[in-house]
């Protein structure tokens, strides 16, 4: 049963209004001004406030803001019932970060449909979305139907790139975001000298370029392929366009498309305090985790300067590295392919 919190100062408003409520299925807590109604909410957690905005001691304007600063209450659904109808006053509100504003008098069903849409939009906040296509068609569908759906797929083009060839260039302003339909990406830094560093992978059902894109600042890093691949190009204002549906869908969105921002914070910690044997055998890993299955069987086909790029070490390291594992009966070579012997102690090999 949802919890609603309903602060009212008018006896008879809040009554009828906590009646309503409660025969639609509601458990529904009542505070008779903005100070009682704080207290309740950090105690009782509720899944979404109503509440007046002239009352005494604290208005409603202060309530939203202090339990706006409150780690604990931040999040829940605000919707303002009140008398003022006043298009500043509205504004006022929902700059502050309420979900919803109804005036007063107002229907049942007025007041039930909001909260029944707040809770639907809080579902699609909380649910779990898989950071690939079906994940975005999902999340589209979610919020904005199938016509959204059909406009975000209508308007993307499809470009093929050959091994090696570039996606886009440190420095370059970006238009798009990238989803890879087939193939692999790669993600890279390249210092004064020509050196690379991979700073990431992707492979089908991946998205990558969002960083920048949001940021809308030019690329921090450089993209190429790594094998021959399909790219699926999402124009930056459709991209926008999704994002400003609504706040809290945009931080969503935002949390799918930064997952790799973590691994990368993860990475730099290795590349300062890991062994080079150790970074070898993790861009080994990391290789084999993007490799589809078949591959994995017969071998992954993956230049030794690649390896070098991922692991931050120089190509004849690497490549004496990779020789001691084939000697160690971890890896086999087999034309030019690295076939994975043993992939457990690849993973905990120790520092």
């Amino acid at each position: 049963m949802k919890k609603i919190l309903l602060i009212e100062d008018n006896p008879e408003i809040r009554e009828n209004t906590s009646e309503i409520l409660e025969l639609d299925g509601y458990q529904v807590i009542a505070a008779e001004n903005g100070k009682i109604g704080i207290e309740i909410a950090i105690r009782e957690l509720p899944d979404l406030i109503i509440c007046d905005i002239m009352m005494p001691v604290l208005d409603g304007y202060s309530v939203l803001h202090l339990l706006s600063k409150n780690p604990d209450t931040e999040n829940i659904p605000f919707i303002f019932l009140t008398a003022k109808a006043d298009r500043g006053d509205y504004r006022k509100g929902m700059e502050m970060g309420a979900d919803d504003y109804i005036t007063k008098p107002f229907e049942d069903v007025e007041l039930l449909n909001a909260i029944e849409s707040r809770f639907r939009k809080q579902e699609i906040i909380n649910k779990k979305y898989i950071q690939n296509q079906t994940g975005l068609d999902q999340l589209v569908r979610d919020v904005g139907g199938d016509e959204d759906l059909k406009k975000l797929n209508s308007n993307r083009e499809k470009r093929v790139y050959k091994k090696k060839a570039e996606i886009f260039r440190e420095n370059n302003f970006p238009f798009y975001l990238f989803y890879v339909e087939s193939g692999k990406v790669k993600t890279f830094k390249t210092n004064d000298d020509g050196k690379e560093l991979i700073v990431g992978m992707y492979g089908p059902g991946d998205y990558f370029g969002y960083v920048n894109l949001m940021s809308e600042e030019p690329y921090s890093e450089s993209a190429a392929a790594l094998q021959d691949c399909e790219i699926s190009l999402i124009p930056k204002d459709d991209f926008f366009d999704l994002l400003h549906k609504n706040r809290q869908v945009s931080k969503k969105f935002i949390s799918i498309l930064s997952q790799n921002i973590k691994e990368h914070e993860e990475q730099l910690i290795k590349l300062a305090y890991n062994s080079v044997r150790k970074r070898v055998s993790e861009a080994l890993v990391k290789f084999f985790e993007q490799t589809d299955e078949k591959d994995k069987q017969v071998g992954l086909k993956i230049s030794r300067e690649d390896i070098s790029n991922m692991a931050g070490t120089s190509l004849e390291t690497a490549i004496r590295t990779i020789s001691d594992f084939k000697e160690e009966k971890l890896i086999e070579i087999n034309s030019g392919k690295i076939r994975i012997l043993n992939l457990e102690k690849l993973r905990t090999l120790k520092n």
